[in-house]
């Protein structure tokens, strides 16, 4: 019986995805195998040894110790691309919204009083200063070609806008999903200064952490729209206020609000709801509960942001599932180990990331007790688990 501990309310969709008969679900439990979690600080609590994975139900891991997790040889998962279509139906949303200046506009409209005489000729008199823009024929820059911006992309070209867009470390899939016509950018101050509307589908790192800042802005085109739906951060908000003051940024909106942004009148903000819808949230709960009980049941990786992707059907054998630093002779000591039990390798297969590597090793026989013992015990062995009888 494998134990899942959540940390906060995952769609039921997802933990159906976990038998019952095989699993115990509860948000106060002892001694769980994994942990689903979306928002939670993961940073500030104490994560229990006994934990084998850490599954994020949406695309961000920033709110998890991914490195200190790595160390101990826990796998972390996460959902890419499940909330993709609801992030890129707020990003058009965000276009919308900024093109036709309906934020300033709503909240003109709120604020006329008299009788419907008098607010119709107010309207008369004051819709003029809310003319905007078609988006048909101008550009959208899309930094970050992933699940999300492959999205964006397609849906604008759909739309009659020009896309170029920036990603070194593009995947060959998301490279096919990509519309033909999408330019690619030489750099990221190639994409800005070409584009009308930017938007970003990046994580926060050391690298990303104010991407856009006064330098980039100030060789943007006259009259650019920023779109921030990817993390806080990635856009220096002083430098973007500073420009929206002089006239130079048409408008910023983003998911992040803050004191600087919230009353800005060129500044549309949301509440982080990039992913706030039904389906989204179930299909990110559905993703992970079936990577985690993957990972927990045959040792397989798929989606983990710390450990390599390993895929190795079962053959009916003795799985034996192993996490190690990556490094030398590591496959040598562990065929060894087995060698003296008298067991017999059927398949195995070895996959490494990084500074980390997994290798999965199916065998003829339960492996005995004493043995796992004697891997683990290997100087870089950060985990082993048995996945078989006798385990």
């Amino acid at each position: 019986m494998f134990k899942i501990q959540t940390l906060n309310n995952i769609a039921v969709a997802g933990l159906n995805r976990l038998p019952r008969d095989r699993y115990e679900v509860a948000s106060e439990i002892a001694h769980p195998d994994a942990i689903l979690v979306r928002s939670a600080n993961m940073h500030e609590i104490e994560i229990p040894s006994t934990v084998k994975a850490i599954g994020r139900a949406g695309a961000g891991v920033n709110n998890i110790p991914v490195a200190r997790l790595t160390g101990r040889g826990v796998a972390v998962f996460n959902a890419p691309g499940a909330n993709a279509n609801a992030v890129k139906e707020l990003v058009l949303a965000g276009m919308l919204l900024a093109a036709r200046n309906i934020g300033q506009a709503w909240r003109f409209a709120r604020e006329l009083e008299g009788d419907d005489e008098a607010i119709h000729k107010a309207v008369e008199a004051g819709k003029k200063q809310f003319v905007g823009l078609e988006l048909p024929g101008r550009t959208l820059g899309v930094i970050g070609l992933g699940a999300i911006g492959v999205k964006v992309a397609n849906v604008a070209r759909a739309l009659g806008m020009r896309v170029i867009g920036y990603d070194p470390t593009i995947t060959v899939q998301r490279a096919w999903q990509l519309e033909s016509d999408v330019q690619p950018a030489l750099s990221i101050d190639d994409l800005v200064s070409r584009a009308d509307f930017i938007s970003f589908h990046v994580p926060l790192t050391d690298e990303t952490r104010h991407m856009i800042n006064a330098e980039r802005i100030r060789i943007m085109r006259p009259g650019a729209v920023l779109l921030n739906f990817s993390r806080d951060g990635i856009i220096d908000d002083a430098a973007a206020v500073e420009a929206l003051d002089q006239g130079h940024l048409y408008a910023y909106v983003c998911d992040f609000p803050s004191n600087r942004l919230k009353d800005h009148p060129r500044v549309i903000t949301l509440p982080h709801i990039g992913a706030s819808t039904c389906e989204a949230e179930e299909n990110c709960a559905v993703m992970v509960a079936d990577q985690i009980r993957d990972y927990l049941e045959t040792g397989n990786v798929l989606n983990s942001v710390n450990f390599p992707e390993i895929q190795l059907p079962p053959n009916g054998g003795y799985r034996l599932a192993v996490v190690n630093s990556n490094v030398p002779n590591m496959l040598g000591q562990i065929s060894t180990d087995l060698a003296q039990a008298g067991l017999n390798i059927l398949d195995m297969l070895n996959r490494s990331r990084g500074e980390v590597a997994v290798t999965l090793i199916d065998v003829d026989q339960p492996v005995p007790a004493n043995t796992a013992t004697a891997i683990r015990e290997i100087d870089g062995v950060l985990s082993v688990r048995c996945l078989g009888i006798g385990c």
